[in-house]
C-alpha cells in the first residue's frame, strides 16, 4: 500500500504545477459542485413526483367519496323495497282485468318519481318470475335470456342483503349498458322474490371525473370500464387495454409502469359501497415526465448555470496558473543558465510572495557565488605565483613551505562569513572545498587508506552536485567495513569519478548517477566506479584501452585515466590495471583491484 501511494506521489511529481493547480481545482470544487447539482436535482424531482402522487392519490380519494355518494341514494331505494308493503302487494296480486292491473301499476310512482328526483339514478326496473298478463318499463317478466344471465343467477344465489354492481344492458333503454345495482327483493308472506335492478346515470358517473388533471377511470369486479375520463373508454374490459393489464387484480396503492411507452405511475383505489358483496376500483394514471418537465427544465437550467459558473472558473484557473507557471519557468530558465556554468545571469522574476522572494534570494546566492569564485580565483592566481617562483620544488612541497594555512583559514573566514548571512548551501560548499584542497596539499607522497580516499571523493561529488543539482547528479558511496584501512596511493579513484562526472554525464540532462562500490574477494579490494552516462562507443573504447600504453597521447580524459593505469601498474604490478566496460545503454563502468595488505608488488 505504501509502495502504491510513494509511485503515485513519485508520478504527481512529474505534472507541471499549472496542470497540478487545474487538477487539484477540478478535484476540489468541480466534482463536488457537480455531485451537489446532481443530488439536488435528483431530490427535487423525486419530491415534484412524490407530491404529484400524493395529489393524485388525494384525488382519487375524493373521487371515491362522490362515486359512494352517487351509490349511496340507490342503495337506499333498495333498502325501501325490501321492506315496501306496496311493491309486495303490486307484484303477487291478481288482478282480475288489466285495466285493475295498469291501475295498479300506475298509482306506484315510486319509481320514476326516485329518477326524476335523483339525478344519479338513470332508471329502475323490477324483474319477477311470476306470470304477469302484462308488463311495462317498470315491472318485467324475466324471460329466458334474462334468468341465464350471469348477474341475475348471482341475484338468486344471495340473500336479500346482498347487493351486487354489475356494468349492464338495459333492455328498456335500448339496450344501452349501465353501471346497475342489482338486488333480491324476498316477499316472505307471499313466497316470492323478485330482483331490483336500479341503473346509474352515465353522465354523472363521467362528471365526476371530467375535471380530473390525469386518466381516470372506474371499472367493475369484471374489469369492464364503467366510467373514465375519456369517454371512449366506457365499456372496454380493462384487460384489452395493454396499459392497464392486471389492474383487476391490484390491490390499493401507487405503482409504476409503462403508459404509451413512457414511465408512468398509476394509483388504485376500491370503492364498496355499503351492504355490497362486490365494489369498484378508481384508477388514476399519469406519466412520470408530465409531472416532472418542470423539475427537468429546472433541472436544465440550473446544470446550465453551473457549467456557465464552472467555465468560467476554469477560465479564471487557466490564466491564473498560467501566470503562476511563467514566473517559475522564468525561474526555471535562469537555473538552467546556470546549471551550465553561467553564473552572471540575473532572475527578473518580481513580486514579494514566494516566488519572487524565491527570486531574489537566488540573485543574493549568485552573488555570494561570484563573489566566492573571485576569491577563489585570486587565490588560485596567488599559488600559480607561488608555483612560478618556486618551480624546482615538488607542488606538494611548496605548499607545505608556504604554510597552506592561510588559504584555508581565508576559506574559513569566507565561509563563516557565508553562515552567518543564512547562506549555509554556500556555507557548505566552501567548506567542502577547502577540505578538498586541505587534502590535496597536505597528502604529499604518503600513502592515504581507502576510506580518505573515498572521503576526498565525497566532497568532490558534492562540489559537483553543487554546480548542477540533485535531479541532474546523485551517487553512491560503500566501503566495505573491512577495507577501512587498507592503504592505496593517493588520489587514485577521484580522477577517474571526475571521469564519470565530467565526461560520462555530460549529455545527461537529469537523473546522473555515480556508483563508488569497494568491496573485499578474497586476497584483494576490487574497486568499481560506474555510471548511468551516454558510454563509450566500441572504436573510442579500444583507443583509450591502447592509449595506456602510450605516453605521448595528449587527450585529457585519456591522460587522466592514463596516469592512473600506470600508477596502479607501477604500483602493484601488470595484473592491477583499469579494466573498462561498456554494457550498450548502460553507462560506463571501471574497475580495478590492489592486494588487501595494500602491500607492493614491483
Amino acid at each position: 500500500m505504501g509502495s502504491k501511494l510513494l509511485a503515485v506521489v513519485r508520478k504527481t511529481n512529474n505534472i507541471r504545477l499549472k496542470n497540478k493547480m487545474i487538477i487539484s481545482i477540478v478535484i476540489v470544487v468541480f466534482i463536488p459542485v457537480l455531485l451537489v447539482g446532481i443530488i439536488l436535482t435528483a431530490s427535487y424531482r423525486q419530491n415534484v413526483l412524490d407530491q404529484a402522487t400524493q395529489q393524485t392519490m388525494n384525488n382519487v380519494d375524493k373521487i371515491k367519496k362522490h362515486v359512494t355518494d352517487n351509490l349511496r341514494m340507490p342503495i337506499e331505494i333498495s333498502n325501501k323495497m325490501q321492506v315496501d308493503d306496496r311493491l309486495s302487494k303490486l307484484v303477487n296480486s291478481r288482478y282480475e282485468t288489466k285495466f285493475d292491473m295498469v291501475t295498479a301499476y300506475w298509482d306506484f310512482r315510486y319509481f320514476r318519481d326516485s329518477v326524476q328526483l335523483y339525478k344519479e339514478i338513470h332508471n329502475i326496473r323490477f324483474y319477477t318470475d311470476l306470470p304477469m298478463k302484462m308488463s311495462n318499463w317498470d315491472f318485467l317478466s324475466a324471460d329466458e335470456s334474462v334468468k341465464n344471465s350471469d348477474w341475475y343467477q348471482e341475484a338468486l344465489d344471495r340473500s336479500s342483503s346482498s347487493i351486487s354492481w354489475h356494468y349492464i344492458t338495459d333492455e328498456t333503454k335500448e339496450n344501452r349498458p349501465y353501471l346497475s345495482l342489482i338486488r333480491r327483493i324476498d316477499f316472505p308472506l307471499h313466497r316470492s322474490y323478485g330482483v331490483l335492478v336500479i341503473n346509474m346515470d352515465q353522465n354523472e358517473l363521467n362528471g365526476i371525473l371530467s375535471e380530473e388533471p390525469f386518466d381516470t377511470m372506474i371499472f367493475d369486479a369484471k374489469g369492464l370500464i364503467v366510467a373514465a375520463k375519456q369517454p371512449q373508454w366506457v365499456g372496454q374490459n380493462i384487460d384489452s387495454m395493454n396499459f392497464a393489464k392486471d389492474l383487476s387484480d391490484k390491490p390499493a396503492g401507487a405503482y409504476e409502469f409503462n403508459y404509451e411507452g413512457k414511465p408512468s405511475k398509476i394509483v388504485v383505489e376500491e370503492v364498496v359501497p355499503p351492504y355490497s358483496r362486490n365494489g369498484l376500483k378508481v384508477v388514476s394514471v399519469f406519466t412520470i415526465d408530465s409531472i416532472v418537465n418542470d423539475a427537468n427544465r429546472v433541472s436544465r437550467l440550473g446544470f446550465t448555470i453551473i457549467a456557465a459558473s464552472l467555465t468560467i472558473a476554469f477560465v479564471l484557473i487557466y490564466f491564473t496558473s498560467s501566470f503562476l507557471s511563467r514566473r517559475l519557468l522564468l525561474l526555471n530558465k535562469v537555473l538552467n543558465k546556470v546549471s551550465m556554468g553561467n553564473l552572471h545571469v540575473k532572475s527578473d522574476v518580481d513580486g514579494n510572495d514566494e516566488i519572487g522572494a524565491l527570486s531574489k534570494q537566488f540573485n543574493h546566492m549568485l552573488a555570494s557565488i561570484r563573489s566566492l569564485m573571485e576569491e577563489v580565483r585570486e587565490s588560485h592566481i596567488q599559488k600559480n605565483l607561488l608555483e612560478l617562483r618556486q618551480r624546482d620544488i615538488k607542488l606538494k612541497m611548496m605548499a607545505s613551505q608556504i604554510n597552506p594555512h592561510f588559504l584555508f583559514n581565508a576559506l574559513e573566514s569566507i565561509r563563516m562569513k557565508a553562515f552567518v548571512k543564512g547562506d549555509t548551501e554556500i556555507s557548505n560548499v566552501v567548506h567542502l572545498l577547502g577540505k578538498l584542497m586541505r587534502r590535496s596539499i597536505e597528502i604529499g607522497d604518503r600513502k592515504i587508506t581507502l576510506k580518505e580516499e573515498l572521503d576526498i571523493v565525497r566532497c568532490y561529488l558534492e562540489l559537483q552536485k553543487f554546480r548542477f543539482d540533485d535531479e541532474r547528479l546523485t551517487y553512491k558511496l560503500h566501503l566495505d567495513h573491512l577495507a577501512k584501512r587498507v592503504e592505496i596511493p593517493p588520489l587514485i579513484i577521484q580522477p577517474l569519478v571526475e571521469n564519470a562526472v565530467i565526461h560520462g554525464l555530460e549529455e545527461v540532462e537529469e537523473r546522473g548517477n555515480v556508483i563508488i562500490d569497494t568491496r573485499v574477494e578474497l586476497d584483494r579490494v576490487v574497486i568499481t566506479v560506474e555510471d548511468n552516462g551516454c558510454g563509450i562507443p566500441e572504436n573510442k573504447l579500444r583507443e583509450i584501452e591502447h592509449s595506456f600504453q602510450d605516453m605521448e597521447d595528449a587527450e585529457e580524459h585519456r591522460i587522466g585515466l592514463r596516469n592512473v593505469h600506470q600508477r596502479l601498474i607501477l604500483t602493484y604490478g601488470e595484473g592491477f590495471g583499469l579494466k573498462l566496460e561498456c554494457p550498450p545503454g548502460s553507462g560506463t563502468r571501471i574497475t580495478f583491484s590492489i592486494p588487501l595488505g595494500g602491500n607492493l608488488h614491483v
